[in-house]
């Protein structure tokens, strides 16, 4: 069914009643897949499992009355019976279910807009079998999709041009993560902010505040507005600032260990998988099958142990209450982070349905509540006890703010999460060193760096500007280009990357050009489970070139047309001999620059 609208409307009109119909369907859908997931836990947990959830914003009177089941015997099933119906769901309706979702509708706004109508209801579904089972996933990446999802169906069923169909995906995703966790202004940032992990999406920013208000409203009518977690009176001082920082240092540390175990699992999932010819809906039960193992193992350990498993279990928001309390054992809290990276790359990395932010969060709460209770320990009078909680929080903030590349929005949701401000500035200095230290790596493969590299902003770029500006004006020159030779080791690649910030590099051999190396290549070489002692075999030989008497219009439509993000140059006398190098970045930098110039030029003239 296709509407349509008066006559007239300006773009900003059509956007902003796309923007509440959105806000609608993310807070009716919200609580739909809430309530989803409450009743499954219910069943699957409580009922069959007899296990007395820890929930997230109990008093602590309340809470302390969650206990153990007293038999794991059926745990194994359970968490079988949930990742078989949502393996065979993903891989037979909806491969864009898998894993964490957040990725798959980034993919979407920087192609065309679109998510198939099919996904919104089969992420919730499949989410909801991961999580009440057991599966160690949250809840932001499958409401982000399913919001995201209608946003797309409505702007396409209104007939919006494709960047107005964009800035609905964007609006749904920060709407639908807003909204179900409560912190409507942190879900409007985050959809601006997460789609790059070094620009901001600006046009997206005012409906998505529309959107989260509305969504929220409805959300809050059904389930309250109390904030997600509670707390007892928080102290930090001045003084303690250091500590904080050293926390953003641990949190850095810890978010690069989650990003390579979590891309590691999955690569290791899926070369098994391929070597051996077996059928993919199996992944996620080969996950779920090493995960309950995994927390039977523990249970048969010691109590303390049997704590650690189950506090690694689905979004462990319960265990992140406990720990805002400091109602966990100092060994549960010490060996959590580690628990909770395995699990969550069992859960997500074999293809189960659900989001990494509830697992980020509970890494980062466990690697602050560590610290915190070791400082208290060591030096009681400077980390008194009420400071331990400020630890959690901003724990939270600055492990996933860092490795989402989404500083700002992630310390305004988990602000409105605890509904707390007082945390404020520990956790801006923390998360600033977090983020900082992490770099260019990130939890999510499908954001972009810039806009320049989103396919959703070549339309923005002036043709007759680029067609003006040749190759040889915005280039890297040859003698400054960075190369790699066909013997090189893989290991030299990843190395150079991580120094230089740069995603690919030419291969030069015997001063000619002959081929090109990038990170896809290498991810390629990763998921293949290859092991080479040279790049040779993983490098992409007959590369595409450019000449430098080429134009920048020229270049793009080649990168755009290919997806490609680097481009050798080289002279039409001598085709195999680099004379320069090109990017994406160099394109944006040179295009800023012309109309920078152009319109100095346009003051000064009378």
């Amino acid at each position: 069914m296709a509407f349509s609208f008066p006559y007239g409307f300006t773009p900003t009109k059509r956007i902003t009643i796309i923007a509440i119909i959105i806000g609608v369907i993310a807070g009716f859908g919200s609580v739909l897949f809430y309530e989803g997931l409450k009743w499954g836990t219910a069943f699957f947990m409580g009922y069959l499992l007899h296990y007395a959830y820890p929930q997230e914003g109990q008093s602590v009177a309340a809470i302390s009355q969650w206990s153990e089941p007293n038999s794991l015997v059926l745990l194994i099933p359970i968490m079988i019976l949930g990742s078989l119906l949502s393996g065979i769901l993903v891989t037979r309706l909806a491969p864009e279910a898998e894993g964490d979702g957040t990725d798959a509708a980034f993919k979407a706004f920087h192609s065309d807009g679109r998510i198939r109508k099919r996904i919104p209801v089969l992420k919730a579904i499949t989410s909801i079998l991961t999580i009440s089972t057991g599966g160690s996933a949250g809840r932001e990446g499958p409401a982000a999709q399913i919001a995201g999802g209608f946003g797309s169906l409505v702007a396409e069923m209104f007939g919006l041009s494709p960047r107005e169909r964009r800035i609905a995906l964007a609006t749904g995703i920060g709407a639908g993560i807003g909204t179900i966790f409560k912190a409507p202004l942190g879900g409007a940032v985050l959809a601006a902010e997460v789609l790059y992990t070094r620009d901001f999406e600006s046009d997206a920013i005012i409906p998505a505040f529309i959107a989260s208000v509305i969504g929220y409203a409805i959300f809050g009518f059904f389930e309250g507005y109390a904030p997600i977690f509670s707390l007892n009176p928080l102290a930090w001082t001045l003084w303690q600032i250091p500590l904080f920082i050293l926390l953003g240092v641990l949190c850095a540390a810890f978010g690069f260990l989650f990003i390579f175990v979590y891309y590691w699992s999955n690569d290791r999932f899926i070369s098994v998988f391929k070597k051996h010819d077996l059928p993919q809906y199996l992944k996620p039960v080969a996950g779920a099958l090493l995960l309950g193992g995994f927390v039977i193992g523990l249970a048969l350990i010691s109590p303390q142990a049997e704590t650690l498993g189950l506090a690694s279990l689905g979004t462990s928001y319960g265990f992140d209450q406990l720990m805002l309390y400091s109602l966990l054992p100092i060994a549960v809290v010490l060996m959590l982070p580690f628990a909770k990276i395995l699990a969550t790359s069992l859960t997500l990395g074999s293809g189960g349905s659900g989001g990494v932010f509830a697992p980020g969060l509970t890494i980062g709460a466990a690697v602050g509540a560590a610290l915190g209770v070791t400082l208290h320990l060591l030096f009681p009078a400077y980390v008194p006890v009420e400071t331990i909680p400020v630890f959690v929080v901003v724990g939270m903030i600055s492990l996933f703010g860092a490795v989402a590349k989404a500083p700002v929005a992630v310390l305004i949701m988990v602000v409105e999460m605890v509904g707390s401000i007082t945390i404020l500035i520990p956790a801006m200095a923390a998360v600033a060193v977090s983020h900082l230290l992490t770099g260019e790596k990130g939890i999510f493969k499908d954001q972009v760096p810039t806009k320049a590299q989103s396919g959703a902003h070549r339309g923005e770029y002036d043709h007759e500007t680029l067609e003006g500006i040749l190759v040889r004006d915005a280039m890297t020159p040859g003698e400054a280009v960075v190369t790699l030779s066909p013997a090189d080791e893989p290991a030299k690649v990843v190395d150079l990357m991580t120094k230089t910030g740069h995603t690919g590099f030419p291969i030069v051999e015997n001063g000619r050009l002959v081929g090109i190396i990038t990170n896809r290549d290498v991810s390629a070489l990763r998921a293949a489970d290859k092991t080479c002692p040279s790049i040779h075999e993983a490098m992409t030989f007959k590369p595409f070139i450019i000449h430098p008497d080429d134009t920048l219009e020229d270049a793009l439509a080649i990168m755009v047309g290919q997806n490609f993000d680097h481009l050798p140059v080289v002279r039409k006398e001598t085709p195999d001999m680099l004379a320069g190098f090109l990017t994406r970045s160099d394109i944006l930098r040179t295009y800023v620059q012309a109309g920078y110039l152009a319109a100095c030029q346009k003051q000064k003239s009378p």
